[in-house]
């Protein structure tokens, strides 16, 4: 878990939706440790539609959050039927197995763990896997309540670019907006751990009970929140 200064070939599986929790299993090694990030036009949902269909935000925390220690607490986290989602700055988390671009040298925060394992047991790749990081549970909000947990599918929109991505680590509880250095490299956001990131006007799109396990098969993320940004732009 990165704690910042006071700061996803494979096929998706038929039914992805349902009441319970669906997890999404495939045998792709595309999403194989080491496998380079998949490229930010992952699909044909366009941004500026996604965007438009979420509107307004009907609060589903309690509370707000702080985009850095000691900014405001101004952002909320909102609620669709099948999707939560918040607009924040993005901070670059760098934690996970070291890599050539994620250690100790080049992010002095660098933690080698993450609050969620591959499948294998070893801690996720920040440089090489797209996910978002979601805040600590709290009295503001609780991501469990609405059920989202380790592989819940993401859609992260930035401009006029979509990366898909999965819920791969923890964060501070008062704090929100951070995502994984391969999730900032596919929506050419600066992805330096030192410095990158982006102060404003990325929208974290984490969608309910749907899962993809393994947790670090992009392919498969990439696909299911494809279909599920899809249904969210039908009404579904």
């Amino acid at each position: 878990m990165r704690v910042l200064p006071l700061t996803l070939a494979a096929a998706a599986a038929a039914a992805l939706l349902a009441s319970a929790p669906v997890v999404l299993s495939t045998t792709s090694t595309s999403g194989s440790p080491g496998s380079p990030a998949a490229p930010a036009r992952e699909g044909s949902v366009r941004a500026a539609e996604l965007l438009a269909r979420l509107g307004g935000c009907t609060a589903v925390s309690h509370g707000r959050y702080r985009s850095d220690d000691g900014t405001r607490a101004d952002i909320p986290v909102c609620g669709t039927r099948g999707a939560v989602y918040w607009t924040a700055d993005m901070d670059i988390d760098c934690d996970g197995r070291p890599g050539p671009l994620c250690n100790d040298r080049t992010d002095p925060l660098f933690s080698d763990s993450t609050a969620f394992q591959q499948s294998d047991g070893r801690y996720l790749s920040a440089e090489t896997l797209p996910y978002v990081v979601v805040p600590a549970p709290s009295d503001i909000w609780n991501y469990r309540d609405h059920g989202i947990g380790p592989g819940s599918v993401a859609a992260v929109i930035y401009r006029d670019r979509v990366q898909y991505a999965v819920v791969g680590d923890v964060g501070p509880e008062d704090i929100i907006g951070e995502a994984s250095y391969a999730t900032a490299a596919g929506l050419g956001v600066r992805p330096d751990p030192r410095g990158g990131g982006t102060p404003s006007g990325v929208t974290y799109v984490v969608f309910k009970d749907a899962r993809v396990s393994p947790i670090q098969d992009h392919v498969a993320a990439a696909a299911a929140g494809e279909r599920l940004a899809r249904k969210l732009l039908e009404g579904r």
